[in-house]
């Protein structure tokens, strides 16, 4: 498979994953936070589909388009294992870690640190969407919606 073609099945399922979760925590309050911002397009696309919910983003420097730009307190840069860390017991509803780099050895040291963060960021009943899979005892795996193939995404809960 090409690397565009990898690319657009990637960011279908990221679609989907995200929608799906949307609808899973529509009644759970809390702020979203998005460990990854990237060029802002997931940002952007959680700002429309949940309007009026803090969202919180994360990343080592600002490269996202002015126009998926978080207010400047909504934006924390550096290192995301230090700065989100910082947001322990924040009770999120949703956290969205776009942040695998398909090297190997770069992500298997994300997946050290990486599953508590999120559980520590997260309210119980609150979700976490990862493209890394995560191992941690208060996280409980959760199936991917119809379409997005095993092993494209992961989402887990957050256990009480």
């Amino acid at each position: 498979m090409s690397r565009l073609d990898s690319f657009i099945r990637r960011v279908s399922a990221q679609r989907d994953v995200l929608d799906h979760v949307c609808s899973l925590i529509a009644g759970l309050p809390g702020p979203v936070l998005e460990l990854g911002l990237g060029n802002g397009r997931t940002f952007d696309h959680l700002r429309e589909r949940l309007p009026g919910r803090r969202i919180v983003a994360f990343d080592r420097a600002l490269g996202a388009h002015k126009s998926s730009i978080p207010p400047e307190e909504d934006l924390v840069l550096g290192e995301i294992r230090e700065t989100a860390a910082r947001f322990a017991g924040i009770g999120a509803a949703l956290v969205h870690a776009d942040i695998e780099t398909n090297y190997a050895e770069v992500d298997a040291e994300t997946m050290l640190w990486l599953p508590s963060l999120a559980a520590d960021l997260l309210q119980p009943g609150g979700i976490v969407a990862s493209g890394l899979p995560l191992q941690h005892s208060a996280l409980r795996h959760l199936d991917l919606p119809p379409g997005v193939p095993a092993g494209r995404y992961f989402l887990y809960r957050r256990l009480a």
